[in-house]
């Protein structure tokens, strides 16, 4: 198992938002950062006839994660090999999602209140594939947000074998708060991060949260082994642009030489997924932040808005709400 390959910057699975095509996309931008799907339900992957549905991406993608949801090993084992079979390079099990629908599920969160169940998923899953299985978690659940918890918890799935941890650095609150809230009412806690690092410097610890500018990156790379962005790089992925330099040392991709370039670089990909009846409004959707701050930028996100749910040429009406915006 390859536990380096480019972590040190990744985008974080995200509802309705990493999809195939936003990956897609954040790969014209940088060659290097690590780049996680959508979360996808154990028993859907499973038991649905066509797992291309939840399975399907480009070779360009690559190195990409898919997250699983789920507490049953067996189950969470059998989609692993399908994980593996359709040439992802990691499969990731979701302990930190709080939303209602997971929690009914008995997974996401509320599964760091039962430590030996997820070591019991981690193992059954490492032992069903030949590429790592990592750990998404937050810093406790609940009343449960101790230093001592926490340690533990980390520590039970690390005897079990597990080496690469996720840790989005705030607790979750099952009820009371939405997904939203959580994002960013419980205080964020790098602290806790850092010291698991250096108590455990064995393990591969990425942080999670709060994270918004490469400057943030750097500074925490220091110390940590990667950093994982949420909603900036959904909201502004236009501040990745600096990554591959910045963080990999590596040369960026030709298609980032301005915003604009960045969109003819995508025009091609959204003939084709047009033509094949994916919706203008999936291929748009991860595209409105873009110009953010730059003159135009309103006129085209509602050219994109209005233009999307009925047009007959996307890539076309993509290009009209370029024109909107004012040259960089």
């Amino acid at each position: 198992m390859d536990l380096d390959f480019n972590r040190r910057l990744s985008i974080a699975p995200m509802l309705d938002c990493t999809d195939r095509h936003e990956r897609y996309f954040l790969r014209l931008i940088s060659k290097n950062i690590l780049v996680y799907s959508e979360m996808v339900v154990s028993t859907g992957l499973i038991h649905c006839k066509d797992t291309n549905i939840f399975l399907e991406h480009e070779d360009c993608e690559l190195p990409a994660v898919l997250q699983l949801g789920g507490s049953n090993p067996s189950e969470l084992a059998e989609a692993s090999k399908l994980v593996e079979r359709a040439g992802f390079n990691e499969v990731n099990l979701n302990c930190g999602c709080p939303s209602d629908r997971v929690q009914n599920g008995n997974f996401g969160a509320c599964l760091m209140k039962d430590k030996n169940l997820v070591a019991d998923c981690f193992k059954a899953m490492q032992d069903a594939v030949s590429i790592p299985v990592s750990i998404k978690c937050r810093i406790g659940v609940d009343e449960f947000d101790s230093w001592e918890f926490f340690r533990d918890f980390i520590g039970t799935i690390a005897d079990a074998g597990c080496r690469i941890f996720i840790i989005h650095a705030r607790k979750a609150w099952l009820k009371g708060l939405s997904p939203k809230e959580n994002r960013e009412v419980p205080p964020l806690k790098y602290e806790f991060v850092h010291k698991l690092k250096a108590e455990m410097p064995q393990l591969n610890i990425s942080l999670n949260g709060g994270i918004k500018t490469l400057d943030q990156v750097e500074e925490q790379l220091k110390d940590l082994d990667g950093v994982m962005v949420g909603r900036e790089a959904y909201e502004n992925p236009w501040f990745l642009r600096n990554a591959d330099e910045r963080i990999f040392h590596t040369n960026p991709p030709a298609t980032i030489s301005s915003r604009k370039a960045l969109l003819e670089a995508y025009l091609p990909y959204v003939e084709k997924e047009f033509a094949k009846g994916t919706p203008a409004t999936i291929l748009t959707r991860h595209l409105y932040g873009l110009f953010t701050g730059l003159p135009g930028a309103r006129k085209f996100r509602q050219t994109l808005s209005q233009g999307a749910p009925k047009t007959k040429d996307a890539a076309e009406m993509l290009r009209r709400a370029m024109d909107s915006i004012v040259e960089e």
